[in-house]
């Protein structure tokens, strides 16, 4: 058996190539497409399928581009809504790649839609790609687009007769490879752990404990994150098939004056301290670094304009190529940073020591924690407060436009971001280097509470 995990860091996403003899099938794959043409080319294979677990709501998937490059099959389960030719599978169907059986289970509770593969092979432990099914540390959660006509609590519900009437009767010694490791929002507690065996899970994985199915729907559903904007958008444009990169429009290089008057949103890809030493004027600092492509998707409206703020063509490609992974497809322009001869504006860095200090000397502070809920319940600086940053733009009326607004998150990623958007409404914003881990590995004071806000 060939076979191999490719792991996307930006969107906390794996897909698979598995093949035997002169046959190979891609499992989940993502948007841009030409490392599996390579690994086929590598191991002197044809693709003959391209399985899709489910119509994913966190990625734009490249089915539609490999088809056209391979000549492949696209697989789904019974229960999607494709727009495309499609093979349909369904509970107990087989097919072969080589002297690969490959066996689909069907699966629904993260969708409807949702199916699991078995891939055996003489002489080989049992291989299970679980999709969003079942993650490393978790299972998927049950109230995203793709689930309409059932509530969530009736997909949880769905969710809990697939892992233990499909999953959980097969041997320990199944290796579990799922769509998605820490860091996606198709879950809410997703190990970093990348593939496990199901006796490993059987065993650590909370969702997989011995409990009813009421208990199982009620902790599966409860305590999920906001749904991003995009997920919708992106689950119905894999049903109907996505361009391929090489097809979308290009963007122009502009100059000043033309980013500066831009209609729609600057997207700056620098480091954060880059970004806060100089930048242009109402642009939103995503960098590059982390997870660029989610935070894109979720803080912009697919379909807006976008420009882009880089110091380097090879950026400029990186930026266009992981929008459009998310469904960005309207990367208008951009500029390089040494060509910008107009205003620039900064963001005062400042210290997690000097911020402390601000907290135990005055009467007003407003230090703003724009991590998630849990993340920030679990352990927060002093006296700040909670706006996650998926939602701050909709609550900048609780906050205090005349007084400094100082922004903290983790490591000083998601705060750099934040003070973009405080900038462009009138605050006069600080980020603070290094985040709530450097706050706690100074010693500083912190608290562990529920959810506090401007005002409580």
């Amino acid at each position: 058996m060939k076979f191999k995990q490719f792991y996307l860091g930006c969107l906390a996403h794996a897909s698979y190539y598995i093949g035997s003899e002169t046959e190979a099938a891609i499992i989940d794959p993502q948007r841009d497409v030409q490392q599996y043409l390579d690994e086929a080319e590598t191991n002197n294979q044809k693709i003959k399928y391209i399985i899709e677990t489910h119509s994913h709501a966190d990625f734009v998937s490249g089915h539609i581009e490999l088809a056209e490059k391979t000549g492949a099959e696209i697989i789904y389960g019974q229960r999607a809504n494709t727009t495309f030719p499609t093979h349909k599978v369904k509970d107990g169907d087989e097919l072969n790649i080589g002297k690969i059986k490959l066996k689909f289970l069907e699966t629904p509770g993260h969708t409807p839609e949702g199916i699991t593969i078995l891939a055996e092979t003489t002489g080989e432990p049992l291989k299970m790609f679980t999709g969003d099914t079942l993650f490393i540390g978790d299972v998927g959660r049950p109230d995203l687009i793709g689930s309409k006509g059932f509530t969530a609590e009736e997909m949880a519900g769905f969710l809990y007769d697939s892992l233990h009437v499909k999953i959980l009767p097969l041997p320990d010694e199944t290796e579990v490879y799922p769509a998605h490791g820490a860091g996606s929002l198709c879950g809410k507690s997703l190990s970093k752990e990348t593939w496990s065996t199901l006796g490993n899970q059987r065993q650590f994985n909370y969702a997989l404990q011995p409990m009813t199915k009421e208990e199982f729907v009620k902790i599966v559903a409860a305590d999920q994150s906001e749904v991003p904007a995009y997920f919708p958008k992106s689950a119905a444009k894999n049903l109907e098939g996505s361009s391929a990169l090489e097809d979308l429009p290009k963007p122009t290089e502009f100059s000043s004056e033309e980013i500066a008057n831009f209609d729609g949103v600057v997207i700056d890809v620098r480091k954060n301290f880059e970004y806060g030493a100089a930048h242009i004027p109402n642009a939103i600092n995503i960098g590059l670094g982390g997870q660029f492509a989610s935070w894109a998707g979720t803080l912009i409206s697919i379909g807006t304009p976008i420009a882009i703020v880089a110091d380097s063509q090879e950026q400029v490609d990186e930026a266009f190529m992981r929008l459009a992974r998310v469904g960005h497809e309207t990367v208008a322009g951009f500029i390089l940073m040494k060509d910008y001869v107009d205003e620039t504006k900064t963001v005062e860095q400042i210290s997690v020591e000097e911020v402390s200090e601000l907290t135990q000397t005055e009467k007003f502070i407003q230090l703003i924690d724009v991590r998630r809920v849990a993340e920030y319940a679990s352990g927060h600086a002093y006296r700040a407060w909670n706006y996650p940053l998926d939602t701050l733009e909709k609550n900048l009326d609780k906050l205090h436009p005349d007084s400094n607004a100082y922004v903290i998150c983790q490591s000083g990623y998601r705060s750099s971001l934040a003070t973009g958007i405080l900038e462009s409404a009138g605050f006069k914003v600080y980020n603070v280097t290094g985040g709530t881990k450097a706050w706690i590995d100074a010693g500083l004071q912190t608290e562990v509470s529920a959810t506090a806000t401007a005002g409580s």
